[in-house]
């Protein structure tokens, strides 16, 4: 369809859409997903649900702090745009970085940003000074809203401006002379609404393109129509809102049910269970690894009040889902979904689940198994999984969106297999991204940040299969002549690691070996990194 008439006086996102020959082809052909053409999702899932609902329903809550009503999301939202839009001259389409632990402050923020009809680029706490720069750099960012307690990383980019929130000053005191009062921008239904940020394999980010109807289709979809959601229930989670499975399940899911929503700054599985019992939580997002933990730690009986959990970021096995089951009697709702899908686009629920299965398409949605060719394979056959439905892939100026949108459809880089009755069997990814405890981590990236120190000659960095965190990120290093590969180095370095890029990327496990496997022209070949792996008893 043709692109509506825009409201972004800055036209930088616009103006980096992919072209027309590399968008995906968009479905809107379930009942729901057929938009208005002026349309802001801020408005639609706090302003509308406060009006139809009642201003005084719970909405944000904090572990030990006072609840948040839709009230007062939408006060404080609407102040946030008042600074933004009068204070500091942000106009629709400029890029607003947001930089926080999951609180409601953050969310506040968040919806700010839509309503002065800016784009929301969230980062993660965890991401170091350098990540930022160059998130900063490729979304031209200038402008950033930062929790006190995070504002280091950002103080050595040039050209941003830092407003901090939560503290005594800054974005708190200037909301004070606020009314709470607002006019939202009258965005266009396509207009970009936020940024998202996905790992790439070569290392450099890419920048997701999502626009105001997209956020409101991943609710329409996926949660209206496989989770379901009432307004009485309490969600909770540990993805990080920067994460569009956070954002989506922590924040999107439940406003656009006028449900409310526990968030968590930080939290072990015990403490998570615990939290959950407390609150008396209902739906829960988090990784497969959260739910195996938790029934490690004895705390099975702490989620008696959950009546939906929701497995995505990693492969779900049927063990896992089997032990869930038996030990609390909930059924996991497994899922697929993508960055650049914004949300999850195959999973099943209830009786519909297979364990070990990903599900099936969520309606509003498509799905395939394509061999090489691009031609559909057989049932049983694996292959290349691709989708089409009312979201899809629009990378920011970017050449790799050629090798993710082809034909049409989204190639989503996972390789799955499809029975005769249209479930999804998840078996590999097909690149070298890895994917621990949730977390996608390129290993070309780890790699780098290895480099740099001094003790190390070369690496290849890959993951290897792990029970408890799905992969496991293991170096392999060629320490220089005058290092000695001991458990001493690997543990400078992982601890260099952790200071160079985001900790969670780090590797959990160095093997020094004496050289790496490598191509008649010198390239790295990961796939034999695996075989030098020491073996139990090897030259016993």
């Amino acid at each position: 369809m043709p692109p509506s008439i825009s409201a972004h006086v800055d036209t930088f996102c616009r103006d980096n859409l992919p072209p027309e020959d590399e968008l995906p082809t968009l479905l809107f052909d379930l009942p729901g997903l057929r938009y208005p053409q002026r349309l802001n999702c801020g408005v639609e899932l706090l302003d509308a649900v406060a009006e139809r609902l009642g201003a005084g329903r719970p909405c944000l809550l904090s572990p030990g702090a006072a609840t948040w009503t839709y009230g007062d999301l939408r006060r404080v939202s609407n102040q946030i745009a008042a600074v933004l839009t009068e204070d500091h001259g942000i106009v629709p389409g400029n890029r607003v970085l947001l930089r926080g632990p999951n609180n409601p402050w953050l969310v506040a923020c968040w919806f700010g940003v839509m309503k002065a009809g800016a784009v929301a680029v969230t980062t993660m706490p965890l991401l170091r000074g350098s990540e930022l720069a160059g998130i900063a750099e490729i979304a031209a960012v200038d402008f950033a809203l930062c929790d006190s307690r995070f504002t280091g990383a950002l103080t050595g980019i040039p050209g941003i401006t830092v407003v901090e929130y939560g503290g005594d000053g800054g974005l708190t005191s200037a909301i004070e002379g606020k009314s709470g009062e607002f006019a939202a921008a009258g965005t266009a239904a396509d207009d970009v609404a936020m940024l998202a940020f996905t790992s790439g394999t070569t290392g450099r980010p890419k920048a997701t393109m999502h626009f105001h109807r997209d956020v409101l289709a991943i609710a329409d979809t996926f949660s209206a129509r496989v989770l379901r959601p009432v307004a009485t229930d309490v969600f909770t989670g540990t993805p990080p809102l920067a994460f569009t499975f956070g954002l989506g399940g922590l924040v999107i899911f439940p406003l656009r049910a006028g449900a409310s929503t526990l968030l968590i700054e930080k939290a072990t599985p015990g403490q998570l269970a615990d939290l959950i019992a407390e609150h008396h939580v209902s739906v829960c997002f988090t990784a497969p690894t959260a739910y195996r933990a938790m029934l490690a730690a004895g705390k099975a009986d702490r989620l008696s009040t959950l009546r939906r959990a929701v497995s995505a970021g990693e492969h779900l096995p049927a063990g896992t889902w089997q032990s869930v089951f038996d030990a609390t009697g909930i059924r996991l709702i497994d899922g697929i979904g993508a960055t650049e899908m914004l949300h999850i686009f195959i999973a099943s629920a209830d009786d519909d689940i297979r364990p070990g299965s990903t599900g099936r398409a969520v309606p509003g949605y498509v799905a395939v198994v394509l061999d090489e060719h691009g031609d559909p394979q057989q049932p049983g056959t694996p292959g290349r999984l691709a989708v089409k439905g009312p979201t899809g892939c629009r990378y920011l100026a970017d050449p790799r969106q050629r090798s993710y949108v082809q034909g049409g459809w989204n190639i989503t880089g996972d390789t799955f297999v499809q029975d005769a009755d249209g479930y999804f069997w998840y078996q590999a990814r097909n690149d070298d991204m890895i994917v621990s405890s949730g977390y996608n981590i390129a290993g070309p990236e780890v790699e780098e940040a290895l480099l740099a120190h001094p003790d190390v000659k070369e690496c290849g960095v890959i993951g290897l299969p792990d029970e408890a965190r799905g992969q496991l990120v293991t170096a392999f290093v060629v320490p220089r002549e005058d290092a000695t590969g001991d458990d001493q180095l690997a543990g400078r370095l992982q601890e260099f690691v952790k200071q160079t890029i985001a900790p969670y990327k780090y590797p959990r496990r160095v093997i020094f070996v004496d050289e790496l496997p490598r191509t008649a022209t010198g390239k790295l070949q990961r796939f034999r990194l695996a075989d030098l792996v020491p073996q139990p008893n090897a030259g016993v």
